[in-house]
């Protein structure tokens, strides 16, 4: 039976993740680039025989900012419903992949940066020094005006409790979620995806294996980058980021089923 995964995935370029300007609240869309690599990256990396397998999500939880919501429309997933800021569906009945539903959280939003909003780290450390200030971590000091990383890591985990009780446990068996031998053959693989931002999606990673964000930033996330999280040994119990996953699995799996027929 397959690990259960959940895939994070950044929102596309905008005009001030080029220039590294920090973006919490405020709405930019994708650039015409972004949106280009964002089809690029669904094409390469979501279908039957690709790292993300619709009809295997069980799941899509979305950021409330429209650059994410963007990002998630051109990754074209064929969702069953329609994306909850759609008036009806963009796709045929025949473009169907994936009967997941997607959900717009706040608890995936952006990390509020509330006096640092639209300014650049050079920027930052040149106030804090006039100021006489220490330099900044926002890993440690969260920001002025906006989240600690306390209150950051509340929300990051509420969702991580929610992921693992409601898609995973079920799937991957747990004390109170122990599948049956009859039932386990017909559940879904239990994968969730997240659509969100930069430094939220990287400190999830680092709640996912445990670590506390004062840890620091152990993990980077481009612009419409793609990352990966798991179990090992099929334990709940023992989060792991994967480093390397396998593509085209059904493929495989079918074709060494014809073979011994």
């Amino acid at each position: 039976m397959t690990t259960p995964r959940v895939f994070i995935i950044r929102h596309g370029e905008t005009e001030w993740s080029l220039n590294g300007r920090h973006t919490g609240t405020t709405e930019l869309p994708l650039t015409k680039n972004g949106e280009k690599r964002i089809l690029a990256t669904g094409r390469a990396l979501i279908g039957p025989d690709r790292l993300i397998v619709p009809k295997k999500l069980s799941h899509v939880f979305v950021s409330p900012r429209k650059r994410a919501q963007r990002t998630l429309e051109l990754l074209d997933l064929g969702c069953a419903e329609k994306l909850p800021w759609e008036e009806r569906r963009k796709h045929d009945e025949a473009s169907i992949r994936t009967q997941a539903k997607v959900e717009i959280t706040e608890d995936i939003r952006e990390w509020d940066y509330g006096d640092y909003e639209g300014i650049t780290s050079v920027q930052i450390r040149e106030q804090r020094e006039k100021d006489g200030l220490p330099p900044w971590d926002i890993w440690r000091d969260g920001c002025p005006g906006g989240e600690s990383p306390q209150q950051v890591t509340e929300r990051i985990d509420r969702l991580i409790d929610e992921i693992r009780s409601k898609y995973h446990g079920p799937v991957i068996g747990t004390p109170k979620h122990e599948p049956s031998s009859n039932t386990a053959s017909k559940m879904p693989a239990g994968d969730v995806l997240l659509v969100a931002h930069g430094h939220i999606l990287r400190a999830f990673a680092m709640r996912w294996v445990q670590k506390t964000l004062e840890d620091g930033p152990t993990f980077l996330l481009e612009a419409g980058g793609v990352g990966t999280l798991s179990y090992e040994h099929h334990n709940l119990a023992e989060p792991a980021i994967l480093l390397g996953g396998g593509f085209m699995v059904d493929v495989v799996e079918n074709e060494t089923k014809d073979e011994t027929k």
